[in-house]
């Protein structure tokens, strides 16, 4: 299910000069927000809990999924490439499914290393804050990979429909309005993070086997139809 070559060329795609810079900015800015607080308030528990929450968790992650599980596809299929790669003798979901471990890696790296050295700077992980947001990086980064390349085989816009879900559903109506939270990945983590953290420093409005349950579900949904999407795809080329 995992093909070295395929995996080769999309962490090329991902890791390229332009692609690659933008990934940097958004874990830079983090980073530098968590040294000025840390400058001017100290260690404080509550205060590290909201930097995490409010940026690396609600918008730094969903941003760099974005890029990363739109990127790992949606070039190829608008400039034409990828009728080149499905040509190959691999199969669509194995090909679907190395993009997949390749946008999850990319997005962990860019997040979820960037949200525990943050968390370190914060407050030296007290109350397990710099972990348990860290373990919530790592799981939204599979979720969001799933959900963002799928949006890369369905459409060309891809990128359009990835900002208006990460920063309208995520950021807006998932802090805002109490029933579009049961469907938020960014809940879904913080579920996981609540878990870890220690009791009252995080919290979540899914439950953690409804959060688990929900996390398994869409991830394994999304990576599916993107491979009947993409089998779709090679039938509309060759004819």
């Amino acid at each position: 299910m995992y093909e070295p070559t395929v995996a080769r060329l999309t962490y090329r795609a991902l890791l390229g000069r332009r692609r690659a810079a933008v990934l940097f900015v958004l874990p830079a800015l983090l980073i530098a927000i968590a040294v000025a607080v840390r400058l001017l308030t100290g260690a404080d528990d509550q205060i590290a809990s909201d930097v995490l929450g409010g940026f690396a968790i609600a918008t730094m992650i969903p941003l760099i999924g974005v890029i990363a599980g739109t990127g790992a596809i949606g070039p190829e299929i608008d400039d034409g490439s990828i009728v080149y790669l499905l040509a190959k003798p691999v199969k669509r979901p194995t090909i679907i499914f190395t993009k997949l471990i390749v946008a999850i890696a990319v997005t962990m790296a860019f997040s979820a290393i960037p949200t525990f050295v943050a968390g370190m700077i914060l407050n030296g992980n007290g109350g397990q804050i710099a972990i348990a947001y860290t373990v919530a990086a790592l799981v939204a980064s599979v979720a969001y990979s799933a959900i963002f390349l799928l949006l890369g085989t369905v459409t060309r816009h891809a990128v359009v429909f990835g900002l208006v879900y990460a920063l309208v559903w995520e950021t807006l109506f998932g802090s805002l309005v109490p029933g579009a939270r049961t469907l938020s990945v960014q809940q879904w983590a913080l579920s996981l993070a609540e878990r870890i953290g220690a009791n009252g420093a995080i919290t979540s409005d899914v439950a953690l086997p409804t959060a688990v349950v929900l996390l398994v579900a869409v991830t394994a949904a999304a990576t599916w139809y993107a491979g009947q999407k993409l089998r779709t795809l090679t039938l509309a080329g060759e004819e």
